[in-house]
């Protein structure tokens, strides 16, 4: 079985929604519990992945290769390191709170929406571990269609603009990487991603490169100034769509960067650096202003979601200024470990808000903070969790949301004390619009004759808030054990930024 860990990884719940689907809407009962066991047994085969895997290493392993497309050279190439880990574990971890959170709220075509879910799981898996460009290309395309049809099928009343947004944007970035992908391959004569970042570029070539791909990736991540589909997409999508979209979607684009720009076009990365770095700081700063202005709890969450997300962008081009520019390898890769930590909270964090919304939605049907008001006077175990969750997205030291912004910031510091002050803005902003969220929708007196209404958490939701709050918790009191998983592969990368191919 471990030979073939990563193709199992990928197609057990691909294959697992074919009987989902065969349960049909007569047999909803049915449908959820296959789903749940799905979900399950991938988090279980997930798990071997922590067993198998050797952290002290820097290359990549459980490798899998198989001819695809003779003709052209293409393989199903799978390989993982530190970081693939780390991602497809969480992945499997929130796709088992996805298909339990929507237990007894999906009513309409049940079976179908659990089985777009574990095909999204799945799809996803596979990107964190593609090493073919065509294969990770096909893969970070096919991710849109499962996450349209959940958009399209189960989202709100303007589903329709937010699902042809979202996959206009994505699509449009797509182009831009294909386009680049034929350029290499008719360079390398291959699509494998290891020899495409030994192939000697010119600066030329590597700057429309560079462009091509961060145009891809940024609006994955989404980046400003290409954001706007985000919070669309997360207002009209389902709890379990927005809890996929904002815990592992958006770090494809991330991770796409660490695959494809950090090794295949150094120079171009280290040349255009400033500019991944101003808009990461005008998206922690201005974006946590847009924030503030919100009305609709998810639009809030969604804009937050872009402001730590800057984070991570950060953490990553930073590291360029650090190595360089200055030569500190050591604060170079303090950096890109707190980016990859990082991304980790962000999908524990967002997540949990984002359910913390649809709990409340289920019972009153309206995200408006003015809807709301004393929540915890009817729901005490739900504002619990609700704070805690605030609190991490706030950066409170103990939850997961400090350790990477802290490490990131740290590193900050070293290449220039004015980016590190901008970075830390974040702090001041995201206590501003998450404290007085919290505010207006828990504390003070009920609000209106629908909080009086609205029941407390049940054993279901309190499963979901709770896995979610002992993620938080234990990566912010423990993160080592995280650390220590991706250290070998961060190293990796840091040294990746020290050569010229020019």
């Amino acid at each position: 079985m471990f030979n073939h860990l990563l193709s199992l990884l990928i197609w057990l719940p691909v294959a697992g929604a074919i009987p989902v689907l065969l349960a049909g809407s007569a047999r909803p009962s049915l449908a959820r519990w296959l789903s749940l066991l799905v979900a399950v047994l991938t988090f279980v085969v997930s798990l071997f992945l922590l067993v198998q895997y050797n952290p002290t290493g820097a290359a990549m392993q459980l490798v899998e290769s198989h001819l695809w497309i003779a003709s052209w050279g293409v393989h199903y190439g799978l390989a993982v390191d530190g970081i693939s880990v780390a991602l497809i574990v969480m992945t499997t971890f929130v796709g088992i709170l996805v298909v339990a959170g929507a237990w007894e709220v999906i009513q309409d075509k049940p079976h179908q929406y659990m089985a777009a879910m574990l095909i999204l799981e799945g799809l996803l898996i596979g990107v964190f571990c593609a090493t073919d460009a065509l294969l990770f290309y096909a893969l970070f395309e096919a991710i849109l269609i499962p996450m349209f049809i959940l958009i399209g099928i189960w989202g709100g009343p303007r589903r329709v603009y937010a699902t042809l947004k979202f996959f206009i944007y994505t699509f449009f970035g797509s182009v831009f990487m294909l386009i680049a992908l034929l350029y290499l391959y008719q360079k390398a004569h291959t699509f494998d991603l290891a020899t495409l970042a030994a192939l000697p570029l010119t600066f030329k070539e590597q700057a429309w490169i560079f462009f091509a791909f961060l145009i891809a990736f940024a609006i994955k991540v989404p980046m400003v100034p290409v954001h706007t589909w985000l919070p669309d997409a997360h207002v009209e999508a389902p709890t379990g769509g927005s809890v996929v979209l904002a815990a592992v979607m958006l770090k494809v684009g991330t991770y796409g960067m660490l695959r494809f720009i950090l090794p295949i076009v150094p120079d171009a990365g280290a040349h255009f650096a400033w500019l991944v770095i101003v808009l990461s700081l005008v998206a922690i700063v201005y974006i946590g202003y847009v924030a503030l202005v919100q009305e609709d709890m998810k639009k809030l969450v969604a804009y937050s979601s872009v402001a730590h997300m800057g984070f991570v962008t950060l953490g990553i081009f930073i590291a360029f200024m650090l190595v360089r520019e200055q030569g500190h390898t050591d604060m170079a890769l303090l950096g890109m470990q707190g980016a990859m930590v990082q991304m980790i909270s962000h999908g524990f964090v967002s997540g949990a808000m984002f359910t913390c919304i649809g709990v409340m939605y289920d019972r009153t049907h309206t995200r408006l903070i003015k809807d709301y008001g004393g929540v915890i006077n009817v729901m005490p175990w739900f504002g619990f969790f609700y704070v805690l969750f605030a609190m991490a997205n706030c950066g409170l030291p103990g939850t997961s949301g400090f350790v990477g912004e802290f490490m990131v910031i740290l590193s900050s510091f070293s290449a220039s004390p004015w980016i590190a002050l901008f970075a830390a803005f974040t702090l001041i902003i995201g206590a501003g619009y998450t404290l007085w969220l919290v505010k207006r929708v828990l504390w003070g007196e009920i609000g209106n004759q629908h909080v009086a209404e609205m029941k407390e958490i049940n054993a279901r939701e309190t499963f979901v808030l709770g896995a979610f709050a002992a993620a938080v918790l234990a990566l912010g009191i423990w993160p080592q054990p995280l650390v220590h998983l991706m250290d070998g592969s961060v190293a990796q990368l840091v040294q990746q930024l020290a050569i010229h191919k020019i």
